[in-house]
Order: C-alpha cells, then structure tokens, then sequence
C-alpha cells in the first residue's frame, strides 16, 4: 500500500514543545492500514472493496486497534509502520455495539505500544491529539469541543462520545491521545457543527473507556460475550422529532418485513419515539437478537403495525479470514 503525499497544515501540527510524554514514540505507534473486502461482503455495498485510514498498537506482540468500518468483513489487511515496513494483518474481532475492532499483525512489527488511558479525562477543553499513521504530518493538535451521546444511521449509539476540532481530514481509526500521552479514543466520523453562525467540522472518537470491559472477549472469542442486540437492517434519521427510514439493507429483516424508504416510525412496541436514541433503546430494551419487534408505522398516510423477526447483525457479514 503506497502512501499518499498529503500533510495536515503545519499550524495544526502537534509541537513537541506543548507536551510533556515523547511525542515521536507515540507517533511511531501510529500506523496506517488498508484492506480489500470481497464484493459479495454485505458491507461492500455501503463501505466499499477497498479501505484506508489508520490504526495503533496497543500490545507489544502486535495487537491493533482501529474502527471497525476499516476491517469489517476484510479477506485481506496491511499495516504500513512511518518507517515504511509493511505487515500482513488479520482481523481478530469486531464489536458492532462500540465500533471498535482489534487486529493482529502476521509478523513481528517491534513498534511501541500506547497505553491505554482513562477516556472520562477528556473534557470540554482539553488538549488532545488526533494521531494518523505517519507522523506528526498526519496528526492535528485539537481540543475537546464537547462529550455528549451519539446516535448513528446504521443502529448505533453510544454514550459519551468525544468531540474534537479542528477536524481531521483522514479520521478514521486515529488515535485520540491524552495530555499524558495516553490513548483516549478512536476516531470515527467527521461531523459539521455549527457555532457562532459558522460551521465547521469536527471529529467524533469513540472514547476507549467503552472497550475495556470486552477486550479481552474480543482477543479470545471475535467478540464480547454478551448477547447480541436485536437487528432491523435499516438506516434512519431524524426529522422534526420523527424517525425517517432512508434505506433498508437488501439482507436484512426489514427488508423481508416490508419496511421501505420514507416510511416514519412512530412507535416500537406501543411506547412513542421521537429520536434515533429512542428508537434504538425501546428496540434494545425488546430482548436479544431473534426478539420479534412490533413496529408502528406511517406510511402514505395510514397507520401500519408490523412485527419484524430480528436478527443478529454479525451473522450477515462474512467472517474474518484467517492468514
């Protein structure tokens, strides 16, 4: 995998001067990673065949930490170190409910590790970094602009999500580094805020505090061991207090349920909901993946009620292939 000669300006560069931990050992703890994901892959569709963006070690024997929209479903995975050795890769587990997903390099990568830090330390106003694979060039000296819940089209949500300007421009799998040079985050999206009649982009990382509790799962079994969350297979938004399907996804039970685009949801199971969060907590709070799920619709003017078999959202991906 080459890399490209984009640079982030220098005036939003990290200055080894602002910190007090070695800037240049973390920096070489960043890596860049790229996968190709076959075309059958249920999340080709949506992702793409081929991905890029970044990933940190966070064990000594080769153990990465990236998002999991960079890997998911990948039959193949490179990791690209600053120095410019490169390192075949597979993907140990994914967790769809947080996003993150662990890697393992193929061959010994000898880069240092990050620790991994206490994500409640990033508040509004600290000074972080967004980490990319290759360097202070590919990192952005930024600040926590705010730490607030996040709901996602695909059926996510996470509390605590960390906010971060200025933006940057190749966020995703970026390491979020604390004042002490810890890891704090993972960089996910970037997201247009508006404040003070402008708008700007941001970055929201997935705070690290929420991948401790199953990492170990992760390393041991692909996954956390818990249950699975029920799955509708639909992409929604908000609008004007409702939830407005805007796609269904071709394997997923909505689609074998009916649902369509542009149809609004009003209710889930007889309780009313406004927003994405709600949505997908009265969808959660139904039960584990398989819960059948009574859905109250509007559609071309009427009111509909459907009950959806749910289903488990892992097993419409393939499965990591291993090298």
């Amino acid at each position: 995998m080459a890399a490209s000669d984009w640079k982030v300006p220098g005036i939003r560069q990290p200055k080894a001067g602002d910190y007090e931990f070695d800037l240049e050992r973390m920096f070489a703890s960043v890596v860049q990673i790229s996968s190709i994901v076959p075309e059958s892959a249920f999340s080709a569709a949506t992702l793409g065949t081929e991905r890029a963006g970044n990933a940190v070690v966070i064990g000594e024997d080769g153990l990465v930490l990236t998002v999991g929209y960079l890997v998911n479903e990948a039959e193949s995975i490179w990791l690209r170190a600053n120095d410019g050795r490169v390192a075949q890769a597979h993907v140990l587990g994914v967790d769809q409910a947080t996003g993150f997903a662990v890697v393992q390099a193929l061959t010994r990568l000898d880069l240092p590790a990050v620790k991994l830090g206490d994500s409640d330390e990033a508040q509004i106003g600290a000074d972080v970094i967004l980490a990319g694979g290759g360097g202070r060039q590919r990192s952005v000296a930024a600040r926590v602009v705010a730490r607030q819940q996040f709901a996602g089209y695909w059926e996510y949500l996470i509390d605590h999500a960390i906010f971060t300007a200025p933006a940057h421009p190749n966020w995703g799998g970026t390491a979020l580094i604390g004042p002490k040079g810890d890891l704090l985050g993972i960089g996910s999206l970037q997201l247009e805020q508006g404040r003070g009649g402008k708008t700007e982009n941001i970055n929201m990382s997935v705070p690290v505090n929420l991948l401790k509790p199953v990492l170990d799962d992760i390393i041991r079994i692909g996954g956390p061991n818990r249950p699975a969350r029920p799955w509708l297979g639909v992409y929604a938004t908000e609008v004007e207090k409702k939830v407005v399907l805007m796609g269904i996804a071709d394997r997923g039970p909505g689609k074998g349920a009916d649902l369509r685009t542009g149809d609004v949801v009003l209710a889930v199971a007889g309780t009313e909901v406004v927003d994405l969060a709600s949505f997908y907590q009265r969808l959660w709070g139904l039960g584990s993946a398989g819960v059948k799920a009574p859905l109250t619709i509007y559609r071309d003017g009427r009111r509909l009620d459907v009950i959806i078999a749910t289903a488990d959202r892992n097993r419409a991906a393939n499965a990591p292939r291993l090298h």
